[in-house]
């Protein structure tokens, strides 16, 4: 007899199981309107599952499209990232109006009501979040800054990293991250070091004493440029006399190079040369003086290391 109590109580616990499943999924899958949507729970996890499917694959793919073209030697790594970040962006477009069409059962006609009233939104309140993310398709498209480029922005210098959808990873010479908008790279002016020819032509300009010998410090200057590492000699090392200024005669050191990105370190170079023949030579480089010349009385030096004129000195001491 217990037995049979024993089943009968598990086929009633059953059917009492199946009968709360059964009044979830019917609360779950039932569809409530949010205005002229529908929207139903089971339909949101959909949605929600193909966005993290997208993504996954979006991520994945674009390493896989990567790789397989990196292997081509004559496609360049600024072209591969561009191509990877475009892959990426394509496929998360699709699974975004994918996941909107399952979640919120959307045609093509709603998601552009939709995106319209975003860009209403967007030219009110988020203009420079929008200007970030249009220059980051102008960058990997029209590419005037690329992956590996060693750029200057106003005072930092250092190779690109990364272009993300609305930001630029920098990295400076002293390994520090820089997290620039791509508005700002689109909009104002930087160099670009690695763009275009790889030669590059380094200004070293400094002034002389007056009385100084020009052709004793044009071969000087040119002999500071020979046998310093990372110089080229085709073209020359090239001296130009700028100007006569105020209390120098100013002269500039001109020399090419084929490694952009170590234009600090051949400045300290050529620097170090400069300033050990120009000792050896007795070549001066002078400092800013400015004359004071009195027309009347005289000057004298006291104990306080100040300067009185002499007709004041003999009023005081008449008084």
């Amino acid at each position: 007899m217990q037995p049979l109590i024993a089943t009968l109580i598990e086929i009633f616990a059953l059917q009492d199981a199946r009968s709360i499943v059964s009044r979830i999924w019917s609360y779950v899958n039932d569809p409530f309107k949010i205005g002229s949507v529908e929207i139903s729970v089971t339909r949101l996890i959909q949605g929600l599952l193909i966005l993290a499917i997208a993504l996954l694959l979006s991520r994945t793919l674009s390493r896989l499209l990567q790789r397989r073209i990196a292997k081509r030697a004559y496609v360049d790594p600024g072209l591969r990232y561009t191509l990877g970040r475009v892959a990426q962006y394509l496929i998360i477009t699709l699974g975004a109006l994918l996941a909107l069409k399952a979640a919120f059962n959307l045609d093509l006609t709603s998601i552009a009501v939709i995106f319209t009233a975003l860009s209403v939104g967007i030219g009110f309140g988020l203009q420079y979040l929008a200007a970030d993310i249009a220059s980051g398709f102008i960058l990997l498209f029209e590419r005037p800054v690329r992956v590996g480029d060693h750029i200057s922005i106003v005072d930092d210098e250092g190779d690109v990293q990364s272009i993300n959808l609305r930001t630029t990873v920098v990295t400076t010479n002293d390994r520090v991250s820089i997290i620039v908008p791509n508005s700002r790279l689109v909009s104002q002016r930087l160099i670009n070091w690695s763009y275009g020819d790889p030669r590059v032509r380094i200004a070293i300009p400094l002034g002389v004493a007056c009385n100084s010998d020009v052709d004793l410090v044009t071969r000087t200057l040119l002999k500071a440029a020979e046998d310093v590492d990372n110089v080229l000699r085709d073209p020359e090392p090239k001296v130009q006399f700028l100007k006569f200024g105020d209390w120098s005669l100013d002269f500039r050191l001109l020399v090419w190079t084929s490694r952009p990105r170590l234009h600090p370190q051949i400045r300290s170079d050529i620097n170090y040369r400069i300033e050990k023949l120009f000792r050896e030579a007795n070549i001066e480089i002078p400092f800013p003086q400015t004359e004071f010349r009195l027309r009347e009385g005289t000057l004298r030096l006291d104990a306080g290391d100040k300067f009185e004129a002499g007709d004041q000195t003999r009023d005081r001491e008449a008084h």
